[in-house]
């Protein structure tokens, strides 16, 4: 399949895998008992968290919300619930999986979202957090890798819907 840009290779496949096993493991080890529940961020994360809920060696529910912020590379500043988590929350563990952190406004109104569900407990993992731009300032409980202000593709990341396919996490330098 032909591209118009050169794809550069920021996290190779190997790192990925040998991270989500490590934050797997860490998961499995904190909630130990609980049946967490895995709630996904549609659609960024979904490799991320299938990877995921195969290393988590535990009891565990998997469920996926989406919400709408982003125009092609550039953030519209406004989020919106697209599609809601199907299952009741209140007085269960939650964990938050998103696939990258960048100004937090996004993930800020997620967290929001969930906590007025009342959960036991939320815990958030993100597979990249950038580094700069962060307008907010939201706690993350795990974290794959910490970035540079790069727009990322690749792993279930896209840019208009292309490149979510490719199994590492790719620079696409010209944006």
């Amino acid at each position: 399949m032909g591209t118009e840009h050169q794809i550069d290779v920021l996290i190779s496949e190997a790192q990925i895998r040998q991270k989500v096993r490590e934050i797997g493991r860490e998961i499995a080890s904190h909630y130990a008992g609980k049946n967490p529940i895995l709630a996904g961020v549609l659609k960024g994360s979904f490799m991320f968290l299938a990877d995921l809920a195969r290393a988590i060696a535990i009891p565990h529910e998997v469920d996926f919300l989406a919400l709408s912020s982003y125009r092609g590379s550039t953030s519209s500043g406004e989020v919106r619930l697209v599609r809601d988590l199907s299952c009741n929350i209140r007085g269960r563990h939650v964990i938050l999986v998103e696939g990258v952190v960048d100004t937090g406004r996004t993930l800020e109104f997620i967290r929001t979202h969930l906590l007025n569900h009342r959960p036991a407990s939320l815990r958030i993992v993100a597979l990249l957090r950038k580094e700069l731009h962060r307008q907010r300032q939201v706690l993350l409980d795990y974290v794959g890798f910490v970035i540079a202000d790069q727009f990322v593709v690749g792993y279930g990341l896209d840019l208009d819907e292309r490149w979510r396919y490719l199994p590492y996490i790719g620079v696409v330098p010209e944006v």
